[in-house]
């Protein structure tokens, strides 16, 4: 006799398992614990095989008759219910494996170790964000080009087209090392270039007029914050490293004796040097006696643990607080573009001789992108030279007193 809905409800758990049969291998199974189960049994080659089809009320009678048939097709087409279980199963744990997810945290850790905190913090930020909550369950090699386009578009829609850009980046990106890797075979992001508006170029707020640049600095001068940040803050215009550089700069890395910073460059991960001047090094045997007996080696320690360096906002947000404008006006990276122009324009350095120094790939005859040493004496003069030119300029205004520096290396 078949099963009725107010029998299950009332079916009550006794001393021993009880079995209520409904019809084509199909019963419910009441333990002493009051659990009820479905099950289904049949038979193969043979033999005698048993399913589990879930619990009751979570699978009611007629979803529970609905599974029952199901497998009863699987088995008229010669097909093993429980092998085809075992099958989906381990498809399931495949599409697991290989999900966009998966494949994106490899990518991760793969291709963002050696990048800086800080840009490895942007990018799984706009991961985590934007694009692993619509695309991240899916298999890689079933994600369609209006799909991304889809999660991009719900980025463009917030009024960020650059952060756009960037996550469409990020994906092909992740599908391309997934193509490497053997989970999928096509990268959808190729197709759809020119599917975004373009993007303005902006660059890094920085003067390049000398006597707007000698405000900047007697501005600077004038901040009363922390004597770390402080000193910062007028280093970081001498040195002209990018601000990530210099607030991760370590004692270590530091020779007094040969006026020099060693360190391994945050973007391109080559070693670097940056010599340094009379003025750098008067800022930082200021510092020293503060900073220099802490147990984390910073020489630009973070407000909250001597342990940690310094925030990678402290700069800008100390700009802020003296009016100048970080989006019109000058940040703390803007500094770079300062000196490329003035120690050219105003020095007569040549541009290979500043891009070395900015640590940026200037090949040389013999075809090496970068080496640290290279015009290393023209930089030691050119560095000094450049210290003398930011004080000149502040403190003659902005006049620029050509005859006190040599302009030709």
């Amino acid at each position: 006799m078949a099963l009725s809905d107010t029998a299950i409800r009332s079916a009550k758990p006794g001393e021993k398992t009880r079995k209520m049969y409904d019809s084509g291998g199909l019963y419910l199974e009441v333990p002493k614990s009051g659990q009820k189960r479905w099950r289904f049994r049949y038979r193969w080659m043979g033999k005698a095989r048993l399913l589990s089809l879930g619990t009751y009320p979570c699978v009611p009678l007629k979803k529970a008759r609905e599974r029952r048939d199901e497998l009863r097709r699987l088995i008229d087409d010669g097909v093993d219910p429980s092998e085809y279980r075992r099958a989906q199963k381990a498809a399931r744990y495949v599409a697991a494996a290989n999900s966009f997810e998966v494949v994106g945290r490899e990518w991760i850790s793969s291709h963002l170790e050696k990048r800086s905190e800080s840009h490895r913090k942007k990018v799984v930020g706009r991961l985590e964000r934007d694009i692993f909550p619509y695309l991240g369950r899916r298999p890689i090699s079933e994600i369609t080009a209006p799909e991304i386009l889809t999660v991009v578009r719900r980025v463009e829609a917030r009024g960020v087209l650059e952060t756009a850009h960037r996550c469409l980046q990020h994906i092909g990106q992740i599908m391309r090392y997934g193509i490497s890797t053997g989970r999928t075979t096509v990268d959808p992001t190729q197709s759809l270039r020119g599917a975004l508006p373009p993007t303005t170029t902006k660059h890094m707020a920085a003067p390049t007029d000398p006597e707007h640049v000698g405000q900047i600095l007697r501005m600077l001068d004038a901040h009363q914050g922390s004597p770390v940040v402080d000193a910062a803050m007028r280093l970081l215009p001498l040195l002209f490293v990018r601000p990530g550089e210099l607030r991760t700069m370590r004692w270590e890395d530091v020779d007094i004796e040969s006026a020099e910073w060693r360190f391994t460059t945050s973007k391109t991960k080559t070693p670097h040097l940056v010599p340094l001047s009379h003025k750098a090094l008067d800022i930082l045997e200021e510092l020293y006696p503060l900073t220099g007996h802490l147990p984390g080696g910073w020489v630009f320690t973070g407000g909250r643990s001597p342990r940690n360096p310094m925030s990678d906002a402290a700069i800008n947000a100390a700009y802020r607080r003296l009016g100048i404008d970080t989006a019109n006006e000058l940040t703390g990276h803007g500094w770079r573009a300062v000196a490329r122009t003035l120690l050219h324009e105003h020095l007569g350095y040549p541009p290979e001789v500043i891009e070395q120094q900015l640590a940026h790939a200037v090949p040389d005859a013999l075809g090496r992108s970068y080496n640290r040493t290279r015009f290393v004496e023209h930089r030691r003069k050119m560095m000094q030279d450049w210290a003398d030119l930011l004080d000149s300029l502040r403190d003659n205004k902005g006049k620029v007193i050509y005859g006190r520096f040599s302009r030709a290396v």
